[in-house]
């Protein structure tokens, strides 16, 4: 039975790729709105704002571009010391607390721009701002179904030219200005009503640029009709000779909990496959999705069928041998079970000639008394015992008949030398 498994395997992945083709051809071509609102620079769906962010280098040719997840003034591209920067802020919710608005105020007043848009503000926000903001809805926490639709939006015609109204029928979280400060505010748009929602604040020897709608720079606004012109004329306030321009994702971050925050790059970073997982048929059924997954589940069933039968025993591996221990024994058993003595001490007496020869330089061809002498002198070694071994090593070739106490005792013999002068 194992053996056809693979081939069922294989059979089911070419239906699952068959079945995925013919509800892709069948599928119709009415294509459903992507709600989500994530504002998010790399997102291309309808409320993300790729296109505002790849604008940036056409509107700002002489500026560097970069990127922010930090909070005011822990900025790895900008420096609250320097001059001619910007800082744009996109975000559903501005919730900057009092210090990240002392922040941002010094950043401005140092010569900067700080452009915000947004369709709440925290309360320190407004204060230090010194305005009002009411509209429809302002925190935006509801879902995107009962936000106000059709958004449009009109530029002040003293600063930007003729009157000119853009609009898209899309999402509008429709705040405005209720109450300014006219000493340091300048109305620079309005809504439909004719209501200020885009407003420019004096700092010092920079400026903040305040929005009331981030929906006017998501991708769906932009690339509706000609409105990537209000997007180009608002951030033409910016100095023109600005060193650089700062995308900030900050408030985008700090308006979920960490731990969503986390998940929701980790979504980002997997669009490929989710994407596949999200194909639709004609039904708006996720077959593709639903294959994979069963696909999934047969494979792991495959190997968990066949681990235990494929598992192989781990052999048992043996302690390493002392061959050269194994060899003496093997040599010794031999001349054990021959009982050939002279032989073996034969073998004794050439391996102690051979020790003297190399560690005493002495001649071993005559060994006589002058020999025995000698030995004794350069080694220091016991008379008695010393001429015991050179008498009986003289004396056991003419004696036919070694018996084992004689090797024992020869033996015994070369052992006391060895060790007297070791």
């Amino acid at each position: 039975m194992n053996k056809f498994i693979p081939y069922l395997f294989g059979l089911f992945l070419i239906g699952a790729i068959v079945l995925l083709l013919s509800t892709s051809s069948t599928k119709s071509n009415k294509k459903t709105l992507d709600e989500s609102i994530t504002l998010f620079k790399q997102d291309k769906i309808p409320y993300g704002s790729y296109v505002a962010y790849q604008d940036l280098k056409y509107i700002f040719p002489q500026a560097t571009i970069s990127e922010n997840k930090y909070e005011p003034g822990y900025w790895d591209s900008l420096s609250k010391y320097e001059d001619k920067q910007a800082l744009i802020i996109l975000t559903t919710r501005f919730i900057a607390d009092e210090t990240e608005m002392k922040k941002l105020v010094a950043f401005a007043e140092n010569g900067n721009d700080v452009f915000i848009a947004s369709g709440y503000f925290s309360p320190i926000a407004k204060e230090m701002m010194s305005c009002e903001i009411t509209g429809s809805y302002n925190s935006l926490l509801r879902p995107a179904e009962y936000l106000d639709d059709s958004l449009q939006l009109n530029l002040n015609n003293l600063l930007f030219g003729p009157h000119k109204q853009f609009h898209y029928p899309g999402r509008t979280s429709s705040n405005y200005f209720s109450s300014v400060d006219t000493a340091l505010t300048e109305v620079l748009g309005y809504n439909r009503n004719f209501q200020p929602n885009f407003i420019k604040l004096r700092a010092g020897h920079g400026n903040f640029y305040i929005h009331t709608d981030p929906f006017a720079f998501t991708n769906y606004f932009l690339l509706f009709e000609d409105n990537v012109d209000y997007y180009e004329k608002a951030l033409s306030l910016i100095r023109p000779d600005v060193k650089k321009v700062v995308w900030d994702e900050y408030y985008l971050m700090k308006k979920e909990n960490r731990n969503q925050a986390k998940r929701s790059d980790k979504e980002h970073k997997q669009g490929w496959l989710a994407a596949l997982m999200n194909v639709q048929n004609a039904n708006g059924d996720k077959s593709f999705g639903a294959a994979f997954i069963l696909l999934a589940a047969i494979l792991m069933l495959y190997v968990l069928l066949n681990m235990r039968r494929k598992q192989r025993y781990i052999p048992v591996i043996k302690n390493p041998s002392n061959d050269s221990l194994d060899f003496v024994k093997t040599i010794g058993r031999l001349y054990f079970d021959k009982a050939n003595h002279k032989n073996l001490c034969r073998k004794m007496a050439s391996f102690f000639l051979d020790h003297v020869r190399n560690r005493y330089k002495l001649p071993t061809g005559n060994l006589d008394a002058g020999f025995v002498s000698k030995l004794l002198e350069k080694s220091g070694a016991e008379s008695y015992n010393t001429n015991m071994i050179i008498s009986y090593i003289n004396s056991f070739e003419s004696d036919a008949n070694i018996n084992q106490e004689q090797v024992i005792q020869f033996y015994n013999q070369l052992e006391n030398f060895y060790k007297s002068t070791s």
